[in-house]
């Protein structure tokens, strides 16, 4: 009820707001708007939003260059044969929370890189490690659980003392013993970057086209 309430609020200010412009003001209006979403997708689409999103293909990961030291690492690496950037670092359990954390660690990401102030050594924060650890145990239960009797508690129960997380024993797992950026030089070379979607008569007016 109180969500119909806001919505009635919201349209009444809205009607009110374009019955005091005139016709002209409306049409110009609409073409700022037009311009501000076009451009908002493009941007998007620039930063190959649609990849993140949509796909698993680790090689996405790479779009922002200072995932490639990261990307080089894990290509060779046992688990390259077998799990993705997502089987890893996103919740595996339900598709909601997979989507969710996505969302949120990937926009954090893009923050990160375009205001340059990733940290030379990139580290896992408390959530990110929580969902590695829980897809560690997910991924390696029977191996974990029966057949070495490892494995049966979960990364708050680590942080609090009562036991190992998994890297503290596996520390070359997946990303072997790089750690920072500058440990591999030339690693945006291991995988082709993406050639850019934009179009050649944009990259004229930008400058960006010799």
């Amino acid at each position: 009820m109180k969500l119909k309430t806001i919505s009635t609020k919201l349209k009444r200010v809205i009607n009110n707001f374009l019955s005091r412009i005139s016709y002209r003001q409306k049409i110009t209006l609409s073409i700022l708007c037009g311009v501000i979403v076009g451009f908002t997708g493009l941007f998007f689409y620039l930063l190959r939003m649609h990849t993140y999103i949509i796909g698993d293909d680790p090689a996405a990961c790479i779009n922002c260059h200072i995932m490639s030291p990261y990307y080089a690492t894990w290509s060779h690496s046992a688990h390259a044969r077998n799990a993705t950037c997502n089987d890893c670092h996103v919740p595996n359990d339900n598709v909601a929370a997979h989507y969710a954390f996505k969302g949120m660690d990937g926009m954090k990401h893009v923050a990160y890189f375009v205001t340059f102030s990733e940290s030379q050594s990139i580290q896992a924060e408390s959530a990110s490690a929580e969902v590695i650890m829980d897809n560690c145990i997910r991924c390696h239960k029977q191996l974990n659980q029966e057949f070495v009797n490892t494995g049966r508690i979960d990364y708050m129960e680590a942080q609090r003392g009562e036991g190992k997380a998994c890297w503290d024993c596996h520390r070359d797992v997946a990303h072997m013993k790089m750690n920072s950026l500058s440990s591999t030089p030339e690693a945006e070379f291991v995988e082709p970057m993406p050639p850019s979607p934009v179009p050649e008569w944009l990259q004229n007016i930008l400058g960006k086209k010799k």
